[in-house]
């Protein structure tokens, strides 16, 4: 049989173009998760494995979904020759168990990794860098200002938060949280004096 296998990193990522490649290439069925790929237990990539019997084959669309480390994919690879399954890396060719194969297979497994590594190191540069301006803040942006904050705060005085939900588009969990917060702080204010 003819098994595919498409990976995205984050739950934003899209699946799509994977799966009309390896649909394309009849897979016999197809297993796709959202998961990183710098995690071995991907857990579809598990069943998956455990599943190929001799002759069957092995379908990824690209080698970095394959694995995202040098080791780990050969690993794979020589556990997939060792119980007869074929691999076929559709923007490779099928691997083959050659010498020829697995030097072209490691090789290309490198530079697979150095081209993650390069992301990472490229990213983490991008960081430090937008770090230097003052007004830098990690992760998400608030999507309310703190007036907002405060004067949907202020309607839950007469209304309920579904109601200032509905007139302020802040969510009921954000309301409780920012709540939480302010009652925290007021505590913290009182303590300090």
């Amino acid at each position: 049989m003819k098994y595919g296998y498409a990976r995205v990193s984050t739950i934003h990522q899209d699946l799509e173009v994977q799966l009309r490649q390896l649909e394309k290439e009849n897979c016999d069925q197809i297993f796709s998760e959202k998961f990183t790929g710098t995690n071995k237990k991907r857990p579809e990539f598990q069943k998956l494995i455990g599943m190929l019997q001799e002759r069957d084959t092995l379908v990824v669309t690209k080698l970095d979904r394959f694995a995202r480390s040098t080791q780990d994919a050969l690993e794979i690879i020589k556990d997939l020759f060792e119980r007869n399954i074929k691999v076929h890396v559709l923007n490779m060719s099928v691997i083959e168990n050659t010498a020829t194969g697995r030097l072209i297979f490691t090789t290309f497994s490198a530079f697979a990794e150095f081209e993650r590594d390069m992301i990472v190191e490229r990213t983490q540069e991008g960081k430090m860098l937008a770090k230097q301006n003052p007004d830098f803040r990690e992760g998400r942006p608030k999507k309310f200002s703190k007036q907002q904050i405060f004067h949907a705060l202020s309607l839950l005085e007469n209304h309920s938060y579904k109601q200032v939900e509905d007139m302020t588009g802040i969510s009921v969990s954000t309301l409780v949280r920012a709540k939480k917060k302010s009652k925290a702080e007021k505590i913290t204010t009182k303590v300090s004096i």
